[in-house]
């Protein structure tokens, strides 16, 4: 039976910039994992050794690149292979088999029959979506002269839509009636890669702005726009070019220096994202996953407060059971390092949510099924 459980509140710290894109150094391959036989749990340099594989969600990269310094720092025979190539060439990528787990920014869709091609490749098991990064997602702009933007739902999505093509345009005007806003054109940036955040970020639009498009991870091509591949390319591209806009986690936002927009929730309050405001949306989230299964639903129009409304949550995806022993082994022994106190709190400079209550407790015992 479907089980929905409100989740308890999620400790956020406010992210601090940092030096590195988190892509750095991270290759993908089909090797097959390998670790000793025997092993205590992770994180005592207990003679853990093999080679995990892994991609998927470049908002997770940072997350990813501290995680596999602080897991190989405490078990040196441990090799992590992780490659941001997206949430949705991630999937794909463990559906083929050739990775031990996938970062996805959406869970496995049911209506792409993702679940029973996940299941497949797990054989004698199921495939689980497993939450361990929360993220908050950012709409950056690059306006000089214009600071404080706000924007309504409905003006972000005539924005990514085409629709509205200046910065002076009346919409824009009526969210900011006191800024003095240039005429000149808006280059809109989308992910051109398959991406989760784009899924969360067209899901905000649909549940909010009217977006006459199915939320997906593939940016629509009806919407036009310009595409750049991964966070960190369109950070880059809203960077060095003025008059754009895009949307990005926050790590990327902070690592770039980007300005962030206050967005309208559905209480019509233009909220800054910060830490508690990014909370107070992933609050309201529901788990609707059965099981270890810990797919959740977000509430984008959420009128709570003060709660900035664009979320997303970054999914580890892997068989709970199915794995070659090997390949088990080491998945559950880092993701058993990454949902502890340890690796939770490693977050909380790069820009992302550590898991906590409720959530975080569904998370272990998840991590601690997989054999």
């Amino acid at each position: 039976m479907k089980y929905a459980g409100r989740l308890a509140a999620v400790a956020v710290v406010g992210a601090l910039s940092l030096a590195a894109c988190g892509t750095d150094d991270n290759s993908s391959g089909g090797t097959n994992s390998t670790t000793s036989a025997s092993a205590p749990a992770a994180g005592n340099d207990n003679g853990l050794s093999g080679t995990l594989n892994a991609a998927g969600s470049s908002a997770q990269a940072n997350a990813i690149d501290q995680w596999k310094k602080d897991f190989q720092a405490k078990n040196s025979g441990v090799s992590l292979n992780y490659q941001p190539s997206g949430s949705g060439a991630g999937v794909q990528s463990f559906i083929a088999g050739t990775v031990d787990f996938a970062g996805s920014d959406s869970a496995l869709k049911d209506d792409k029959g993702e679940p029973a091609q996940a299941d497949a490749r797990c054989k004698t098991g199921k495939a689980i979506n497993i939450p361990m990064v929360t993220g908050p997602v950012a709409v950056v702009y690059n306006v000089p002269g214009v600071d404080g933007l706000q924007l309504s739902p409905k003006t972000i999505g005539g924005i990514f839509d085409s629709k509205i093509t200046k910065w002076d345009d009346a919409a824009i005007k009526a969210d900011n009636p006191d800024a003095k806003l240039p005429s000149t054109p808006i280059s809109a940036f989308h992910r051109s890669d398959e991406s989760g955040t784009s899924d969360n970020f067209t899901k905000f639009l649909k549940a909010t702005a009217g977006w006459p498009y199915e939320p997906a991870k593939a940016w629509p091509a009806e919407a036009k726009g310009q595409g750049a591949k991964g966070s960190d390319q369109v950070a880059a591209s809203v960077k060095s070019t003025e008059g754009s806009i895009g949307y990005v986690e926050l790590s990327y936002a902070e690592n770039s220096q980007l300005s962030k927009a206050k967005v309208a929730n559905g209480a019509g309050e233009f909220v800054e994202l910060t830490a508690d405001s990014a909370a107070k949306t992933v609050e309201t989230a529901e788990i609707t996953g059965t099981g270890n299964d810990l797919k959740l639903s977000i509430d984008y129009a959420t009128k709570t407060a003060g709660a900035y409304p664009i979320v997303l949550v970054t999914y580890e995806i892997t068989c709970e059971k199915g794995l070659a022993p090997e390949q088990a082994k080491l998945v559950k022994e880092f993701l058993t390092y990454t949902s502890s106190d340890e690796g939770q709190a490693a977050l909380k400079d790069l820009g992302y949510a550590p898991l906590a209550g409720e959530l975080l407790t569904k998370v272990r015992t998840a991590v601690g099924a997989i054999s």
